[in-house]
């Protein structure tokens, strides 16, 4: 009688076999590993057996929010990291705000008891590190302070943790989009964008990835960029996911013709001639989004 075939199988590259971990038993299944060399076969448990306490080990991580004058979201946005995120410890670095940002982080401070306040009145990129440095856990996440996060967004982005994964960033959605072909363009392009300039909406973060990065301190804008391209400098990969999805409340600002051609040529300045060219396509379908938002509401009204 022959053996069955997965039997039959021929040992592959030790590198190409373990790329993609699939656990022992469905290596076997898969034809995939060798049942008779004993060695391979318990190389394959302890595989398995290593991004198993990998995903289960990132339990407690810190969390860092950049705040200037955020008080329009910002409780909804805290109460939303609380209940989705093992807060080890709330990291805000506030930009001197004169609004009620302050109180806010007052009164979570009161009841968790483990947010730390850091000042700093520089750029995006000042502050950016010095969330990074006083960030302490394994692994930490970037909230931006007008989101909300999804339900259950720790325990999504976990889940796409692996050895070579730098950061997790779940895709941002902006406030309003109902028209259901409206959001999946908005969806394709948001994705596109993340591949050409990273995104810290919500990113979770390895720190290992960009223990030794240092942010120009006068990057105002692209900061991200920088980032995104320090991780995988150093060898990782960043995971761009839909699903976890954090809910993005732009400034009413954003929502104007002026205000959205602002946005668009601080982009413009900060980006690289290299992206330029993809980007202008990227965010004039946001111009355009802005412009067809504005003329629906005034016929509404």
């Amino acid at each position: 009688m022959n053996s069955p075939a997965y039997l039959q199988s021929k040992s592959i590259p030790l590198g190409l076999r373990y790329k993609t971990v699939v656990g022992a038993d469905e290596a076997l299944k898969l034809g995939k590993l060798n049942p008779f060399n004993l060695l391979d076969y318990q190389f394959g448990i302890i595989v398995a057996c290593r991004e198993m306490v990998q995903r289960v080990t990132i339990q407690k991580v810190d969390v860092v929010v950049l705040t200037k004058n955020s008080e329009r979201v910002l409780e909804k946005c805290l109460n939303s990291i609380y209940r989705n995120i093992p807060v080890n410890r709330l990291i805000i670095v506030d930009g001197y705000s004169t609004d009620n940002t302050l109180r806010i982080v007052e009164k979570f401070k009161e009841k968790y008891g483990n947010v730390v306040l850091l000042m700093d009145n520089g750029t995006r990129g000042s502050a950016r590190m010095k969330g990074i440095n006083e960030a302490a856990t394994e692994w930490f996440v970037f909230v931006d302070s007008d989101v909300i996060l999804c339900d259950k967004w720790f325990e999504k982005a976990k889940n796409l943790v692996k050895e070579d994964v730098g950061g997790v960033w779940g895709i941002e959605i902006w406030e309003g989009i109902k028209n259901p072909i409206v959001l999946k363009l908005f969806l394709k392009i948001t994705r596109k964008i993340f591949d050409l300039r990273g995104g810290t909406h919500d990113l979770l973060v390895r720190r290992d990835a960009i223990k030794d990065i240092s942010i120009p301190r006068d990057l105002h804008a692209f900061e991200d960029a920088f980032i995104k391209e320090w991780i995988e400098k150093k060898g990782y990969r960043l995971v761009a996911t839909y699903d976890p999805y954090c809910i993005h409340f732009r400034p009413p600002e954003a929502w104007t013709i002026n205000g959205s051609i602002h946005i668009l040529i601080e982009n413009l300045r900060f980006g690289t001639l290299r992206k330029l060219p993809k980007l202008c396509m990227a965010y004039a379908f946001y111009t355009v989004y802005v412009l067809y938002r504005s003329l629906s509401k005034k016929i509404k009204s």
